[in-house]
């Protein structure tokens, strides 16, 4: 067979170049273009082979007129015709298997006080409402509220060589005999209640000994606390302390591994303990004199140090709630003892301390810490609403009346001739046999008659979250219908999507708390997100019948990844067959390995240097795990940035504003190395606005990502860009150093790393030297840093 030399690429070679049409992707066919007066026009043509004998086509004719009219009709019928309503539209979707992702709740932890109540410890269930303005939010679990209040304070230490002095010759005045280790000087810290700073437990950083110290005190007030204190150790004894936790959560990396569970790099379990007091009631008179703690076994519901969570912890009897009567005053806060307060007041209320500590080697960064904490939902509640009767037809749909639909919350009945029949939500329908016995034609006679065994549960519903909808089986093959005239309620939990994002101090109200009690947040809330828009679910149709929801293929990775709810990604990069803790390999090296790059879309902290934290990678995580092969290890990690310094002279065409020049030169270069795509393109937008985006591999040619992973940044490429620039007639010279600060041709990037731009000066004339750039900029913004403390020696002050 022979192919005809004048055929390349589908088209004649001496043929005209393709049309814009012929280039342009698929596009909805109209179904009639046609307009009111070519409607018209082709009645009026019609007339002299129906009606020869109607000669007058003159408006003021009556026939004329009708046609006019009809035409009008036609051309809006037409209109609408060409334009679905959006209902058939999502019954399209619907038919075609592609959900639109629903709008997802927020979630939070709240703080319950008891400020002005009695003095005595009140539980209250779960469920509960609390409201930030008009936005509703419910407790996960009961709640015990504890009369008393805490301070949360950590031993920070001190670096002055003439206070190190005096203290080592007053203890030697006292002990008598001095300890080898010279003491290790602190400072009493009062823990942020606003959540504003992190503190690093880990021993050397931020803490001398590792610890957080929770003082349990008398209420302000209560008074005499003298008199109370032991009525306040009464009320909490034996009673269930709920200590809310918020970690530090920059830096964060999540893993899939094959087994199917997810794991996290959070670090050891955290440690609760309070003074254990011996019959004594104080220290050893003679010999060693150090503090004993006891342990106390908490409940978790997950890892405080990977996400925000509530630690139940069940307190001793009020007998073990003290503390130790026979201190001298220079033993107050040394050594393993709680901090000592400089505040006597303070002194005079604390009921006993909670210590929180990290075992040796583990890492943790906390932001906030809390009693009487609990977890919160944004959701409402729809008691008891009734829905339209049961028709008794096959595949009944009943709408509700508040949308999105929390997953699981919906409680549906039917009641007929005074017996209710309960209904559960399900996934799938085809998982569900049939109603009444069916006989199946494919077995011979006298085999098996029902398809289904007759004690199985067939009253199941569908539910569409995003839509509201509530679909049941036909009756025949899967599910049961509702039956005819059967009353139908249902009491269910919605949500209102990203405005239950609110801010830190937003809940403040509970409709059902007692009176004196008080409700606040620490930290903001957050994964509240909006419902996908049917436009949004359309552009998934092509991707979604290739991938079905499951991670197979790089693209299906980036697609499925891209459409996390909760989260608003800006950059998505699939590394397959690479395992970034593999250190020099590259992608490839690692069967069965997908590692997966996330930029956030914005991030307050670094706006020009987005990263994901552990929150926003959890939600990725979530998503990704059911849709996974189970033996893919997926690695979920965010950017490493390289800082690079750029200094760049200039000259500016005559006439032109050189200020405009300068800034318009600098954005350039902060674009042309941002690690996101212009907002005009971002990564989602570019791979699902066009059809031929949505057919072909995520790298299609002109699709802007940001800068590409492992280019090096080179200073001939820079140049060109400041060159583009309108208004610049000359570049001068462009200076270009990494983290070094040496001046260089090209800085290197590898594996997950991208530039950072920390700093840029453009000038007219010549560029500035790189060092005085330098010493104008702060350096990268990454997590604070500390000054290394020594570990705390066995004895010191």
């Amino acid at each position: 067979m022979t192919v005809d030399p004048r055929f390349i690429g589908g088209r004649a070679s001496g043929d005209s170049p393709a049309s814009e049409e012929e280039l342009m992707p698929l596009t909805i066919p109209t179904l009639d273009d046609r307009r009111y007066q070519e409607l018209l026009n082709e009645a009026l043509a019609r007339i002299p082979v129906h009606n020869p004998e109607w000669t007058n086509f003159n408006q003021s004719d009556p026939g004329v007129t009708l046609l006019e009219l009809f035409a009008f009709f036609t051309e809006t019928l037409l209109y609408r015709a060409n334009r679905m309503p959006e209902v058939n539209r999502r019954t399209f979707l619907s038919l075609l298997g592609v959900p639109l992702q629903p709008a997802t709740s927020a979630s939070g932890i709240v703080t319950i006080t008891n400020e002005r109540g009695p003095l005595q410890t009140v539980t209250l269930p779960g469920n509960l409402e609390v409201r930030a303005g008009q936005v509703p939010f419910r407790t996960a679990r009961g709640l015990d509220v504890l009369p008393i209040e805490a301070q949360v304070y950590y031993k920070r230490g001190l670096v002055d060589a003439t206070r190190v002095n005096y203290y080592t010759q007053l203890y030697a005045s006292y002990l008598q005999t001095l300890p080898n280790a010279q003491p290790n000087l602190y400072e009493t810290v009062l823990l942020p209640p606003n959540a504003s700073a992190p503190v690093d437990l880990g021993q050397g950083q931020d803490t001398i000994d590792g610890c957080l110290w929770v003082a349990l005190l008398v209420r302000a007030s209560d008074k005499p606390y003298t008199q109370l204190i032991d009525e306040a150790r009464q009320a909490i004894g034996g009673k269930t302390l709920s200590l809310g936790i918020v970690p530090f959560l920059t830096d964060a990396s999540r893993e899939l591994v094959p087994t199917g569970n997810a794991t996290a790099q959070a670090g050891s379990l955290l440690q609760y303990q309070i003074p254990n007091i011996p019959a004594s009631g104080g220290l050893p008179t003679t010999g060693n004199r150090e503090p004993a703690y006891r342990t106390l076994d908490p409940t978790v519901t997950n890892d405080v140090l990977a996400e925000p969570g509530v630690v139940e912890i069940t307190l001793p009897a009020a007998a073990d709630l003290v503390l130790w009567n026979n201190l001298d005053p220079l033993e107050a806060g040394a050594g393993n003892l709680p901090p000592a307060l400089d505040d006597t007041n303070l002194n005079d209320r604390v009921i006993t301390w909670l210590r929180v500590s990290l075992p040796a080697g583990g890492q943790a960064r906390l932001l906030w810490v809390g009693i009487n904490s609990a977890m919160v939902t944004q959701r409402a509640t729809v008691v008891n609403e009734l829905l339209p009767p049961g028709t008794g037809n096959p595949d009944q749909v009943m709408t509700l009346s508040k949308a999105p639909v929390i997953h699981g919350s919906v409680n549906l009945t039917s009641t007929l001739n005074n017996v209710t029949q309960q209904w559960y939500e399900i996934d799938d329908l085809l998982k569900v046999g049939p109603e009444v016995p069916v006989v199946n034609k494919r077995l011979p006679p006298g085999g098996a008659v029902s398809s289904s065994p007759p004690q199985q549960e067939v009253h199941y519903f569908t539910l569409d979250s995003e839509a509201g909808n509530l679909q049941f089986g036909d009756g025949a093959s899967h599910g049961a219908r509702p039956p005819f005239n059967a009353v139908m309620r249902v009491t269910y939990d919605y949500g209102v999507g990203a405005d239950g994002n609110v801010g830190a101090s937003a809940i403040t109200t509970g409709p059902v708390l007692p009176a004196g009690f008080k409700v606040g947040n620490p930290v903001r809330t957050w994964g509240g997100s909006e419902a996908e828009t049917v436009s949004e679910g359309e552009k998934q149709i092509a991707r979604y019948l290739q991938h079905r929801d499951r991670l197979v293929s790089a693209t299906d990775f980036e697609t499925i990844t891209l459409r996390t709810p909760g989260v608003d990604i800006g950059r998505v990069e699939v590394l397959p067959a690479f395992n970034p803790d593999l250190g020099s390999s590259l992608p490839g090296d690692a069967p069965g390995a997908v590692t997966i790059m996330v930029i956030p879309s914005h991030d307050p902290a670094q706006p020009d240097a987005p990263r994901p934290d552990r929150l926003f990678l959890n939600s990725i995580c979530d998503y990704l795990d059911e849709r996974r092969l189970v033996t893919t290890e997926v690695f979920l990690r965010g950017p490493l940035y390289t800082s690079i310094w750029v200094s760049v002279g200039i000259q500016v065409v005559p006439g032109a504003a050189p200020t405009d020049v300068r800034e318009a030169v600098k954005s350039a270069l902060k674009q042309f190395l941002s690690p996101l795509p212009p907002p005009s393109a971002d990564a989602a937008s570019a791979l699902l606005d066009t059809q031929e985006a949505l057919l072909t591999a995520p790298q299609v040619m002109g699709v802007q990502r940001g800068w590409p992973l492992r280019k090096p940044v080179m200073r001939l490429e820079l140049l060109g860009v400041a060159s583009k620039v309108p208004g610049v007639w000359l570049v001068n010279d462009v200076l270009l150093a990494g983290s070094a600060g040496t001046p260089a041709a090209q800085i290197g990037i590898q594996g997950l790393s991208l530039p950072y731009l920390v700093g840029v000066a453009v000038t007219i004339g010549d560029p500035i030297p790189l060092d005085q750039l330098r010493g104008q900029t702060s350096g990268t913004p990454t997590t604070p840093s500390f000054v290394a403390i020594p570990v705390i020696p066995e004895d010191c002050i």
